[in-house]
């Protein structure tokens, strides 16, 4: 039975990399990086993250998460169909091409899925795609409730990866106010792939513990599918710095997760409560991102052009600023004891002593500190800083 277990746990890996929502997501993965890298050129004609940056995190930042829902899926036998994973594949690969990442949060793809699934029950439709046949789902009890408790975890995993790792992808643009003045928003777009165990109805694996799994769908055996969830997320940033915003969004985000989650609970002794969870939360994700965008759009700029010196739009990686603890909406007032309000004067006092460098800064507190570091000659000339001005 070990050994049968095994080999099916390496077949469930297999069936990931035949899903075309796994090669979807790399692409688009790249494709924000180009975008992001060519942007950031535009604005100020250098980037800030490597370009491969997205492909590169879109595994390893939600790994252990994976994990974690991986181990809980398994263990306390979370079901689920596999018409279910079928119509969540077409549901996150339509949203990709979109290119609208608010429609991956995982509470909107699995309740569109569910709800297009008891639609088709209800109205007996069929379609074939790709040699399968469709005929909707006829949403059991236990259906419900592991979908409510396994959205209810994937939310959890959305707000820790973007209170995370949001305000990191957070890529300046230039914009016009109102005004007429140049000010600095900021766009965070971000994908994330977690590859999640699942068990399925199947034949590969026999009920050989009396309390596993708990929830059966009404099968007697059972196999393993190494689903690729796509999670994504996209906010723009105006009015709030990235550092202050995106954590916020997060908190919110899970804690919308932990409240399913109970609702999950609950619905395990009352299958409609599960229902009532999964459109709630629907709405609530959907309002929580327009609030925030609708906040966010005002004609209000955290990073614009000040008159006590030069405000920080960008940091680059490994420069001298970023080992100095500069941040961005950060306000840089002395440069070498020589008050600064242009880039062209920061370039300028840089030189009275380019082998060191001593800032005065006003912090995000509008505290006054200062900071000061060495700099070689194959750093950045502006000590890596991108300038709102």
């Amino acid at each position: 039975m070990v050994t049968e277990i095994f080999l099916e746990l390496a077949i469930a890996i297999g069936r990931m990399f035949i899903n075309p929502l796994f090669y979807l997501a790399i692409l688009m993965a790249v494709y924000l990086g180009y975008r992001r890298v060519k942007r950031e050129r535009k604005f100020f004609h250098t980037r800030i993250l490597w370009g491969w940056s997205e492909t590169k995190g879109l595994f390893s930042e939600g790994l252990l998460v994976s994990l974690c829902i991986s181990i809980l899926s398994i263990a306390f036998g979370l079901t689920v169909s596999t018409e279910l994973l079928y119509f969540v594949s077409i549901v996150s690969m339509i949203a990709l091409i979109l290119y609208v990442f608010h429609f991956l949060s995982p509470i909107l793809i699995f309740t569109v899925s569910l709800v297009a699934l008891m639609i088709m029950d209800y109205f007996d439709w069929t379609f074939t795609l790709l040699g399968r046949t469709f005929n909707g789902m006829n949403v059991a009890e236990d259906t419900v409730v592991t979908t409510t408790l396994l959205v209810g975890l994937l939310l959890v995993a959305e707000g820790l990866l973007v209170r995370k790792n949001g305000a990191n992808y957070a890529s300046p643009i230039v914009e016009n106010t109102k005004r007429g003045l140049k000010s600095v928003a900021f766009l965070s777009k971000k994908i994330w792939i977690l590859p999640i165990f699942f068990v399925i109805p199947g034949d590969a694996i026999e009920t050989y513990i009396p309390w596993w799994p708990q929830f059966s769908l009404g099968a007697t055996q059972f196999s393993f599918v190494l689903f690729p969830i796509v999670l994504g997320f996209q906010q723009m940033a105006r009015r709030s710095l990235p550092v202050q915003l995106y954590p916020k969004m997060g908190r919110e985000i899970s804690i919308l997760g932990m409240l399913l989650l109970l609702g999950g609970l609950v619905a395990y002794f009352e299958p409609i409560v599960g229902i009532i969870c999964l459109i709630a939360g629907t709405i609530a994700r959907i309002i929580l991102s327009i609030i925030h965008t609708i906040s966010e759009k005002r004609d209000i700029y955290a990073v614009s052009p000040q008159s006590t010196g030069v405000m920080i739009a960008g940091v680059l990686p490994n420069s001298p600023a970023e080992k100095m603890g500069l941040d961005v909406g950060e306000v840089i007032r002395k440069v070498n004891g020589v008050e600064v309000h242009t880039e062209r004067q920061l370039y300028e006092a840089l030189q009275i002593n380019a082998a060191h460098c001593r800032l005065e800064v006003l912090n995000h507190q509008n505290e006054v500190r200062l900071t000061q570091h060495v700099v070689y000659s194959d750093d950045h000339h502006r000590i890596g800083l991108l300038i709102a001005e």
